[in-house]
């Protein structure tokens, strides 16, 4: 894999800031796809949510896509997470900052114009950045983690917006990295390669939880960054960390983690990055003949080094981007996951369209 040669197309965008976080957002219409961005501009100390339609067509040297900007939403506080949900039918952003605060944007299906906004800012909700975020695939609810230790609920009704308290550490340690496993389940991250598995039906909320692998011999400061969870696979969890540690956790064997990659970890599994893995996601666009339950399905990541790869069990890393900068986060489509986009520290965004 690591030889396997691609025929990429790659076109990159500028943008007018810095983009901390940026998704594919569900298509409203057959004609055309979105991309949601949260951008910060260091000139004026603002942030902004933004919504792009992207036009492809035949991507040749003379005809290549165009992006264009549709509605931008402007925030005081700069956007710390970032997610959606996958109902076209009911279009939802909601971002995250780092003073705490949460931002529920519902947009009109047709015109993807401002329908209603909702937001959460007081004190109890969260003391300081909120690290991480994750709309529940139909939208009825959300989980937020912060660096004070709070693990917050919040559920979204017709005309108003609950939250609850579901795990607080009184800032003894923080969670970085949330993501839904199910309507009652979900998996979050933090500091010493930990993970938790939280159910909310059990009275104790952590049912499960993976402490410093013993596979690595680094620092013990070794930070959870991302967390995602196959909608097929919901059992076990792709987790990206520091020193270019990405890993698998499989709830059924919790103290068994499988290395994926990891700087002198294991000759096998070297990685292609040195630093902070910032973003994994499952990659559907790989395809394993007969693969059992037991393999782990293709992992993308990006890194701090500017590394965008591919991590397939037993076999290695295939580069796909590599940057001199960092490519901060990564979002592949759902509806065509030969198409990859990614943001680089230079305030722009490229698209990567696979064969």
């Amino acid at each position: 894999m690591a030889d396997a040669e691609l025929s990429l197309q790659i076109h990159r965008f500028p943008l007018s800031g810095y983009v901390d976080a940026l998704r594919f957002f569900p298509p409203l219409s057959s004609f055309h796809r979105f991309v949601v961005t949260a951008l910060y501009d260091y000139d004026t100390h603002t942030s902004s949510l933004q919504l792009h339609s992207l036009t492809l067509s035949h991507l040749t040297e003379k005809d290549r896509p165009n992006l264009h900007l549709r509605s931008s939403f402007p925030y005081s506080s700069r956007i710390s997470a970032l997610s959606h949900s996958q109902s076209p039918e009911k279009p939802l952003l909601a971002a995250s900052t780092f003073a705490g605060s949460l931002h529920f944007l519902f947009l009109d299906p047709v015109d993807v114009s401002q329908k209603s906004e909702y937001s959460i800012e007081e004190k109890s909700f969260h003391a300081g950045p909120i690290s991480g975020i994750d709309v529940l695939r139909g939208g009825a609810k959300c989980v937020t983690v912060g660096q004070d230790g709070k693990v917050n609920l919040v559920q979204m009704g017709e005309s108003n917006i609950t939250y609850s308290k579901v795990g607080d550490t009184k800032g003894l340690s923080e969670f970085t990295a949330v993501r839904w496993g199910s309507e009652m389940e979900f998996a979050t991250g933090g500091l010493g390669f930990g993970v938790q598995w939280w159910d909310q039906r059990d009275p104790r909320g952590i049912v499960l939880q993976f402490k410093r692998p013993d596979w690595f011999r680094g620092p013990k400061s070794g930070i959870v960054h991302s967390i995602d969870i196959h909608p097929s696979r919901k059992h076990t969890c792709a987790v990206g960390a520091s020193s270019g540690t990405v890993f698998a956790w499989d709830i059924r064997q919790p103290q068994q983690p499988i290395l994926l990659a990891g700087v002198g970890l294991d000759e096998r599994t070297p990685s292609p990055s040195e630093s902070e893995v910032w973003t994994v996601k499952y990659d559907t666009y790989m395809q394993l003949p007969n693969a059992g339950s037991a393999r782990i399905l293709p992992v993308m990541m990006s890194s701090e080094d500017g590394i965008l790869a591919v991590l397939e069990q037993g076999v290695g890393s295939l580069e796909l981007l590599a940057e001199a900068c960092a490519i901060n986060s990564f979002d592949i489509d759902p509806l065509r996951p030969s198409d990859v986009i990614c943001s680089l520290d230079f305030e722009t965004i490229c698209l990567l369209t696979r064969p």
